[in-house]
């Protein structure tokens, strides 16, 4: 079985998305970046809810959209499924029939209605949402629709499965419990999924691979590990809770606890110094979070006894220093 192999050009109004990547057969490729930075309209364009001006997607070796070609294939003829951050249930269903309405209703693999509702129950007992079958969708909490709307996504076994910020409309108390359940699911998933999130821990949690999307734009990709390890992007940087210098093709990164304050130029071997300014002061933690402006920008943590030790605030003008040592340097 072939995988996704995908690039998509669009442009609505002044914003422009030019994407490509390729995802094999069984891996999570999570797409992830700021708010507008077009992870859902890619995902969309997957889909075939949104046209694309250039571009081509293949699955499975099926071409489902070439604009050289003129090759266009409507939603409802694709071999996917897609989950969104509303999970769409049918309210007046139960979560039976829900599962069912899937099952009866793929493209590729429709089922008769009591066929389909005895392997809806063969699902919900898989899954542990058996309890659940007679229950209308409508009376489900908000963590209990987003399963029940993956466990109908993954019942068609489809070629592809689209998560558009599965996570994020879920209260903060149930979305561990939520990431759990879809992580042991489409881990045994067979097919391609691509999930969009702005959360990185979904990334982390889900997802074998990670492309940043910035403006319209992948900026990096790696292993969850690999973007942590080496930011590219400031953005990226941040999401990580990293600093980054950039020089040309050469990267310098380390964390914000590596970062040390003085009020008075200090003497020190330190090959790293900076006069800078406190542009804001923020809880972080047990620590404080210091944003400092200037020849670079950096953000320290640093303790609250040393924010009154020092008398830090907002505008004062302080050195930083980060040893050697602490720093992470990589090329391109």
């Amino acid at each position: 079985m072939k995988g996704l192999e995908a690039h998509l050009r669009m442009r609505r109004g002044s914003f422009d998305a030019d994407a490509a990547f390729t995802v094999p057969p069984g891996e999570v490729l999570a797409l992830v970046g700021p708010n507008g930075a077009g992870k859902s309209s890619l995902l969309r364009a997957l889909a075939g809810l949104t046209p694309l001006e250039e571009g081509r997607v293949v699955l499975g070796g099926t071409v489902l959209e070439d604009t050289a070609a003129g090759i266009r294939t409507p939603t409802p003829q694709r071999d996917l499924t897609m989950v969104f951050q509303d999970p769409l249930l049918f309210p007046h269903l139960s979560v039976r029939d829900n599962v069912a309405f899937g099952l009866r209703h793929h493209r590729a693999q429709a089922r008769r209605p009591r066929q389909a509702r005895a392997q809806a129950d063969d699902l919900l007992a898989r899954t542990g949402l058996a309890d659940l079958a007679g229950r209308k969708a409508g009376r489900l909490s908000g963590g209990q629709r987003q399963r029940v709307a993956i466990v109908r996504a993954l019942a068609c076994d489809p070629a592809l499965l689209l998560l558009d910020e599965p996570t994020s409309a879920l209260d903060v108390s149930v979305t561990t419990e939520a990431r759990a359940f879809l992580r042991q699911h489409i881990r045994t998933f067979g097919g391609v999924t691509v999930l969009v999130s702005h959360d990185p821990l979904d990334a982390f949690v889900l997802a074998e691979r990670v492309a940043v999307v910035e403006h319209g734009r992948i900026t990096q990709t790696g292993t969850p590990e690999e973007i942590s390890r080496r930011p590219r992007t400031e953005y990226v940087a941040h999401l990580m809770g990293r600093n980054l210098l950039r020089d040309g093709d050469t990267y310098r990164t380390f964390s914000p606890t590596a970062v040390t304050l003085f009020r008075e130029e200090p003497i020190t071997s330190a090959r790293n110094l900076w006069q800078l300014r406190i542009a804001s002061l923020v809880p972080h933690g047990d620590a404080v979070r210091v944003h400092l402006r200037g020849a670079v920008s950096l953000v320290a943590d640093v303790t609250r006894e040393a924010v009154a030790a020092l008398d830090l605030h907002e505008g004062l003008a302080v050195w930083a220093s980060v040893k050697e040592t602490e720093v992470t340097t990589f090329t391109d």
